[in-house]
This record gives structure tokens, C-alpha cells and sequence, in this order.
């Protein structure tokens, strides 16, 4: 079944915030010795970057996380300015996450992460009526990552399901999927609408190491899982093969850092216009290569 719902309503956004220190390496880590870097500061999280994309691309969003006290009014005003509705709750103990961001000369990132106060999100700071006016539910992968954040995205999945709501999950680190096991995140995400895999991600959950088999293997998991295939497109899978494939152009990437964010919002403003599947995944490589051309998580302001 490759019909996906209408998105009845604003998109609410739950995941992390994160102040991103962005190292742009300029040659190899020397180990023990100096590289010369250019460093810099920048917003980021995965859900804070798939609210902005969202907002970017003319989607009313609603972002739900949890950062340092002292953070809340100025992070809120950023969110804000940036077209997001911010609910965001305050952590007297934890500062808000950090992550250091390694960007090599190819444009491929690794992270160092400190998530902060992003593990203490509780299901008691989400306004009681939320549901109401929210058309789509983004999970990002991070939220199943921590006991804490996982019973939140828990209980927003089963709220939303409840009333027929349709939810997307991007499974968001491969580091993290293999530290918490395939199984028990296949199970705290089957029944979602859309999940979003990279690669490698796709490999992982599926066993499977082709297209092909991946499709067979992740049927039922989802009303479709899209996999997402970097220089070369995406395809769509659902009922247990590919129905939809759309390819792209290979770019000489400044910062991947949020491509697939982007991607996800690409995608998602698409199936809000009611695209076809075809034209849904163009856009979503449109956007994600407009993300790898800039430096950071964020769209350009």
C-alpha cells in the first residue's frame, strides 16, 4: 500500500536541541599533533533541524524538547523567528545538548554528542491537548535512544495512532541503533506510517544487505519505510517491494551535517501538497541537496 494519509493540520516535532560546534577539518586528524580546522558555533539537533527545514518550506511546525533553564526564552525566540512554534521545557540540572561535529574535506561528518538536557524529556511538559490541530507527528530516532525520551516518544506515537494521526520516525544514527539493538527499535517503532532509513540504516534493521531483500524484510514495519541513498536518490518501499525510486545528481558536499533532516522535510511538505510518491521523493532530494551545500543543520536565513 503506497497511498500514504492527508496531513490534516500542523506538524509536531519532537526531538532534540543541540548547539553544534562545527569543525571543518582542512587535511586528517593528526593523532596526538595539530590539524588546522575552521570552528565554528551553530544551532542544531535533529529535531530542532527538521522543525527549521519545515519552517523554511512554508510548514506550520511545532517543536517539543527540553534544554537548559537559562536557554528557554532565547532558544524560544530563535525557534520563533525562525517560524517555529517552540514548546519548549526548561532543565534546571542538565545544560542544553552539545555535540562537536568533525567535518572531513569530503564533506562526511562525525559526531561527538553530549545530549544534556534533551534525556530528561518528560511526557508531563507536553501540553494535555496536544493532538489537537496536529495533522503529522515527527519522531526523531534519538527520542527511543534513552529510557527517558523513549517513554515520551511512546506515548506521542500511541496518542497520535489513537486518533489517527500518522506518524513518521527517522531511525537517525546507525551508532545508536547498533548500541540499543535492532529488535527492541523495530518494536518501539512498528505500526508508525513513514520511517526514514539512510543506507546503512536500511542494512541494519533489515538484515539484508540489496535493495531488494530490504524491501521484503521491513514489510509490516511500516505503511512505508524511505530509504534514503545519498549521491544516488531514494527509493520508497511498501508492502514488501520498491514502489517508487527517484534519482539525483552527486554534489561536492560543503557539510552533510542535516542533510536527511532536510530530506525529511522535503518530503513531508510534498506529501502536504499531495504529490505524487515520484514527485515527493524529488523534492526531498532537492532539499537535502540544498542542506549538503551549506555549512550546519539548519536552511539558510
Amino acid at each position: 500500500m503506497a497511498e500514504l494519509p492527508a496531513i490534516a493540520g500542523r506538524v509536531v516535532v519532537v526531538g532534540d536541541v543541540m548547539r553544534d560546534v562545527n569543525v571543518r577539518l582542512q587535511g586528517p586528524i593528526v593523532h596526538g599533533s595539530d590539524q588546522r580546522a575552521e570552528i565554528e558555533v551553530l544551532p542544531g539537533g535533529a529535531g530542532a533541524n527538521q522543525a527549521a527545514w519545515l519552517a523554511f518550506l512554508g510548514v506550520e511546525v511545532t517543536l517539543f524538547a527540553r534544554v537548559g533553564a537559562a536557554d528557554v526564552k532565547p532558544l524560544g525566540a530563535e525557534l520563533a523567528a525562525q517560524g517555529i512554534t517552540p514548546w519548549l521545557a526548561g532543565d534546571a540540572r542538565q545544560q542544553t545538548g552539545q555535540l562537536i561535529s568533525l567535518v572531513e574535506t569530503d564533506g562526511e561528518r562525525s559526531f561527538l554528542t553530549d545530549r544534556g538536557a534533551n534525556l530528561c524529556l518528560s511526557i508531563a511538559d507536553l501540553p494535555p491537548d496536544w493532538t489537537e490541530g496536529t495533522g503529522l507527528v515527527v519522531i526523531s530516532g534519538y527520542t527511543f535512544f534513552e529510557p527517558g525520551p523513549r517513554e515520551v516518544a511512546l506515548e506521542m506515537k500511541a496518542q497520535a495512532q489513537a486518533k489517527s494521526i500518522p506518524v513518521i520516525v527517522d531511525a537517525a544514527s546507525i551508532g545508536f541503533l547498533q548500541a540499543v539493538g535492532t529488535e527492541p527499535f523495530l518494536e518501539w517503532t512498528k505500526g508508525v506510517t513513514v520511517l526514514f532509513a539512510n543506507r546503512e540504516e536500511a542494512a541494519l534493521l533489515s538484515d539484508q544487505a540489496f535493495l531488494g531483500k530490504q524491501a521484503e524484510a521491513l514489510a509490516g514495519l511500516a505503511r512505508m519505510t524511505v530509504i534514503k541513498l545519498g549521491g544516488e536518490g531514494a527509493v520508497a518501499v511498501s508492502g514488501g517491494a520498491i514502489v517508487a525510486q527517484e534519482a539525483t545528481h552527486r554534489l561536492d558536499a560543503v557539510d552533510t551535517t542535516g542533510a536527511g533532516d532536510a530530506f525529511l522535510a522535503g518530503f513531508v511538505t510534498a506529501w502536504g501538497k499531495k504529490a505524487a510518491l515520484t514527485t515527493t521523493l524529488k523534492v526531498a532530494n532537492e532539499v537535502g541537496a540544498k542542506a549538503v551545500m551549506i555549512a550546519g543543520g539548519r536552511p539558510p536565513q
